[in-house]
């Protein structure tokens, strides 16, 4: 029993310390909580350890809740100042949401979602916001409740907030659809005028989305009317019945997810005028190694399975073998389907570190070189822990302020980055690093490092010596190929 009440005492002094009640009244850091949780011992029984479970999960809902304070504090600070230094009122707070999300080692759109939730909770939804506090709610739940009450006046939304009373433990054993059911239907009667506008609005929105699935899958979602919705699904789903009943051997899914692709894109197979770019090492493409290569705006994909789009083998292997040679850039390469075409292009990359030096300029039908380089590089956005797709390249040292238009002084953004890092106090340099290594300084003087991500075939655990420019091609490995398709 002592020690039961010994890990009871540990669990209470750290909720205590993270809401600021010390016994002397001091204020506690970080630091201090951190080490109460690491000294934390587990239970040795199953009940202990559900009980240290539960409160565990209601430490990292008042940490969320102390995180929303910060935010909404930090935006206000950034104000402050940024009006001190005569930034006109309309632009002030532009890009603390950028920096937040930097803090919380996540995407930009992430920490301008989460300053939004915070400022809701802290002036608009007291209960709520209460809820999270004291563990009857997670940082998620709490989200779906400002969501749904976001067309609402201050007004209506405090009456919603004060309806629901998810303080009282209203939400208790209850799940997420029956959360978001009741802040619509509390949302409702208070304007049903407002929550049928919000609905027309969403119209607007609607669009097309691409995200990764595992096993070189993925996931391509429409955001569309309900009625248009249906509609495509019955008729998808008419299909499928359709070819089923003449003795099919795919399944339902299958057939409807195939005809998707065909009537989309106009032919069976679903590439048809578009250019998908595979980065492979010249061993996976022509050696049969395994070595994973890489689809542009998808990410890591089997090697086995990257050879089989491009149709390598038979003809292009056994030329590469007679000749010792991968095939060269701006030659069309064989494949099994003649309507396919293939084109290879080299990259050449730094011994061991595989940082991407130059590359074929053979080809003619690709865009500008400097562009499609710095692309293939960077992969995606480059402001930390932001992967969404390149939009802008851009310099990191600005042309203005006497940067250049090389590859070194570029970078692959999305918009919103590209947009924010022109904000006052914004910086970024170059590191002199094995890699394109990029450091991105915020108006409160912290620095977030981004490096170039590994090509195919290479790591970062080996350091080699700086490269000289133009020392020659003796000194670079045509170890991966670029081969568009």
């Amino acid at each position: 029993m002592e020690k039961i009440r010994e890990r009871q005492a540990i669990d209470m002094d750290s909720r205590a310390l993270l809401m600021g009640a010390q016994p002397d009244g001091s204020v506690p850091g970080i630091s201090a909580l951190m080490g109460i949780l690491r000294a934390l011992r587990l239970g040795l029984t199953s009940g202990e350890l559900i009980d240290q479970l539960r409160g565990l999960e209601d430490l990292k809902s008042a940490i969320a809740s102390v995180q929303a304070r910060a935010a909404v504090a930090f935006e206000l600070a950034q104000c402050r100042e940024q009006a001190s230094a005569g930034i006109p009122v309309a632009e002030q707070g532009q890009g603390a949401g950028v920096q937040i999300a930097l803090a919380r080692r996540e995407s930009p759109s992430r920490g301008s979602r989460f300053l939004g939730l915070g400022k809701t909770l802290v002036k608009e939804m007291p209960r709520t916001m209460a809820a999270l506090e004291s563990g009857q709610l997670n940082e998620w739940r709490a989200t779906l409740l400002v969501k749904e009450t976001a067309c609402l006046s201050l007004e209506d939304r405090r009456a919603v907030d004060e309806e629901l009373a998810p303080d009282a433990g209203t939400f208790d054993g209850v799940g997420d659809k029956a959360i978001i059911a009741a802040a619509k239907a509390a949302a409702y009667r208070r304007d049903p005028r407002t929550v049928a506008q919000r609905a027309r609005h969403a119209a607007t929105e609607r669009t097309v989305s691409l995200r990764p699935a595992p096993d070189a899958m993925t996931y391509l979602t429409a955001l569309i009317p309900v009625a248009q919705g249906v509609a495509v699904y019955a008729a998808l789903t008419r299909k499928a019945d359709s070819v089923r009943s003449s003795g099919e051997s795919r399944n339902r899914g299958q057939i409807m997810a195939d005809t998707l692709v065909e009537r989309v894109t106009g032919r069976r197979g679903g590439i048809s005028g578009v250019d998908l770019e595979v980065i492979m090492t010249d061993r996976t493409l022509l050696r049969g190694d395994s070595e994973p290569a890489r689809l542009k705006g998808y990410g890591i994909v089997p090697a086995e399975w990257a050879r089989a789009l491009v149709g390598a083998g038979g003809a292009a292997v056994d030329e590469a073998r007679e000749t010792g040679l991968p095939a060269t850039g701006g030659n069309p390469a064989p494949t099994q389907d003649p309507d396919f075409t293939v084109w290879l292009r080299r990259l050449y990359t730094a011994p061991s570190t595989g940082e991407l030096i130059t590359m074929d300029s053979k080809a003619r039908i690709f865009p500008p070189r400097l562009r499609r380089f710095i692309e293939v590089r960077d992969d995606t956005c480059r402001t930390p822990y932001c992967d969404a797709p390149i939009r802008h390249i851009d310099h990191v040292v600005p042309w203005h302020a006497g940067g250049t238009t090389t590859v070194t002084n570029g970078a692959g953004l999305c918009e919103a980055c590209n947009h924010t890092k022109e904000n006052p106090g914004w910086a970024a340099r170059r590191l002199p690093d094995d890699v394109h290594t990029l450091e991105i300084s915020t108006p409160t003087g912290h620095s977030y490092r981004s490096s170039a991500p590994p090509l195919p075939g290479h790591g970062r655990s080996v350091k080699v010596p700086d490269f000289e420019a133009g020392a020659g091609q003796e000194n670079l490995d045509p170890a991966d190929q670029f081969i568009d398709s």
